[in-house]
């Protein structure tokens, strides 16, 4: 084990670790009683459509309850569905936290509390990643990125008592070696019924596009990865035997999916025969293709997620999203409609390009091309970007309940505040007016996305601009 300051452990996978695995199993058996967890997933304090209503399952906590649960016993909480954060830890030896920034405060108050009672607490998740020394004086110890890369490091100290500051892996460990997530522990909460009945599913991680306002590089690597398909399929296979039906509707949580085609197409290929439904994230940079979009009609997709961010060409090149062509915009959607995919459109605002301008292209592009479902968000630098080195000295507020992509975060250059948001709301009541649905809807089938609209003409009727400050 190589140390690369008094409170880092680094684990590399190409030397043999001090812990080894079977030293792990051992202490483990040792024990005279199995050491208990609490994992949490808490709510976010922000005022806006987060957290609320249907919530989808948290993989990457059942995940890291699936790993411990082989070690340790594991009590799950999601403070989402109405799950109560005890106030008395004594039950537990460890506390364990996911964050993302939106929700950092609150898990810092458990995190607190916790330590006051003289537990162990470990803090995990986007935000204590991205700025693991601030997490760090809000917990024992910091799981920096994916926990199954440096588990053995982590779990062998909690043994035996000797925690560190920090667990950063080296090297990532290959998807190969990924668990086959347990679902129970996440659905054995008496509110689990709050749970989307949409499965997540895991293929690959990482992203090597490297937009600098995206997290994933850093949390996941820049490095592709992915799990081999026999053990994506057999995941699959098992869902569809423990609900009792084929078409069980799955989301992919990959950041980029298709970033490599031959990948994803063998996998389209094979969950066409499964006879699934499945939506994901997705990048544009070869959607343009129609063969593309025709395998994944046929594989039982029914919506894709794209980051269209923005109609200004200017506005793609400085946030460094090369995969975004607009001259291809249109073609990809085509494409899509083919074939009978939704399409949940991203679009961002708030970026020093950006004019008033901007809103009407933004609003005829989506009318015109009739996007089903398309979600707006004011530009929001998250720490330990880029972006956020970058702009911080511009930045009005270090308040992370309001890093939700919903709050005035800074003044663009080419727009007063008030101009960007009084144009913000404006669009949204505009895409979400009653006619505007209908003309984007007209002959769409009648599913979840007809009600995702409705709930959205209710939100942005109550819109101001006094909301996003």
């Amino acid at each position: 084990m190589q140390t690369l300051s008094s409170d880092i452990v680094v684990s590399s996978l190409d030397q043999a670790p001090d812990f080894s695995e079977k030293i792990l199993q051992q202490l483990a058996a040792e024990q005279k009683s199995r050491k208990r967890w609490l994992l949490i997933q808490p709510i976010s304090n922000t005022s806006m459509m987060v957290d609320s209503g249907t919530v989808s399952m948290p993989l990457n906590l059942i995940m890291v309850a699936t790993l411990v649960g082989k070690l340790f016993d594991v009590t799950f909480i999601d403070e989402r569905l109405g799950d109560k954060v005890p106030e008395d830890f004594s039950g537990f030896d460890v506390v364990a936290i996911t964050s993302r920034t939106l929700n950092a405060s609150k898990a810092y108050k458990i995190a607190d509390n916790a330590l006051r009672q003289g537990r162990t607490v470990i803090l995990g998740g986007v935000h204590p990643t991205m700025l693991h020394e601030e997490a760090s004086s809000h917990c024992t110890s910091v799981v920096y990125g994916e926990i199954e890369s440096i588990w053995t490091e982590l779990a062998t100290d909690v043994l035996k008592g000797t925690m560190q500051s920090v667990y950063r892996a080296k090297e990532l460990k290959p998807m190969s070696a990924m668990l086959h997530p347990d679902f129970s522990y996440a659905l054995s909460s008496k509110n689990a019924k709050k749970y989307s009945t949409r499965i997540p599913v895991l293929a690959t991680k990482g992203c090597p596009v490297g937009c600098n306002f995206c997290t994933t590089p850093t949390v996941y690597g820049k490095s592709y990865r992915y799990r081999e398909l026999d053990l994506v399929l057999d995941e699959m296979r098992y869902h569809q035997q423990r609900l009792g039906k084929k078409n069980v509707n799955f989301s992919f949580m990959d950041d980029n999916i298709s970033f490599r085609p031959k990948y994803f197409m063998t996998l389209l290929e094979e969950m066409a025969k499964l006879g699934v439904h499945w939506n994901a994230n997705i990048s544009m940079n070869f959607l343009d293709k129609p063969e593309v979009a025709a395998l994944a009609g046929r594989s039982g997709c029914d919506l894709l997620s794209i980051g269209f961010e923005s109609l200004n060409p200017e506005t793609i090149k400085s946030v460094q999203k090369g995969s975004n062509r607009l001259g291809s915009y249109e073609q990809v959607v085509s494409n899509l409609h083919n074939n009978g995919i939704a399409i949940q459109g991203y679009f961002m605002f708030g970026f020093d390009n950006d004019t008033e301008e901007s809103f009407q292209l933004t609003y005829d592009f989506i009318m015109k091309n009739r996007i089903e479902f398309p979600v707006f968000s004011l530009v929001t630098p998250f720490p330990g970007t880029p972006y956020f080195d970058e702009m911080k000295p511009r930045i009005r507020h270090f308040d992370w309940d309001k890093y939700d992509t919903y709050h005035f975060m800074f003044e663009p250059n080419k727009m007063k505040g008030d101009k960007l948001l009084e144009n913000f709301v404006k669009l949204q009541r505009e895409v979400y007016k009653g006619r505007a649905i209908m003309q984007r809807m007209k002959g769409k089938p009648l599913n979840w996305i007809w009600l995702a609209n409705y709930m959205m003409h209710r939100f942005t009727n109550k819109l101001s601009p006094e909301y996003f400050y």
